[in-house]
């Protein structure tokens, strides 16, 4: 007969926690990021409102010429 290892000398599972899945950011990175993410947002919402802007205009322009007396 063989001796089973079910004891306490039993190898088990490894225990030790291996790295990361996903690196843990500092709040200096986290806060990077979150300016970055803000700026390039406000980017694109600065060039709609600018785009949308051009549009009243010419539509206010075109308004006033062909409805001038």
């Amino acid at each position: 007969m063989t001796a089973s290892a079910t004891g306490p000398d039993a190898p088990g599972p490894d225990l030790a926690p291996g790295p990361p899945e996903r690196p843990v950011a500092t709040p200096q990175e986290r806060r990077r990021l979150a300016e970055e993410t803000r700026t390039e947002k406000y980017v694109w919402w600065s060039l709609g409102y600018f785009f949308f802007g051009i549009h009243i205009v010419a539509f206010v322009m075109i308004y006033a010429v062909t409805h001038a007396r």
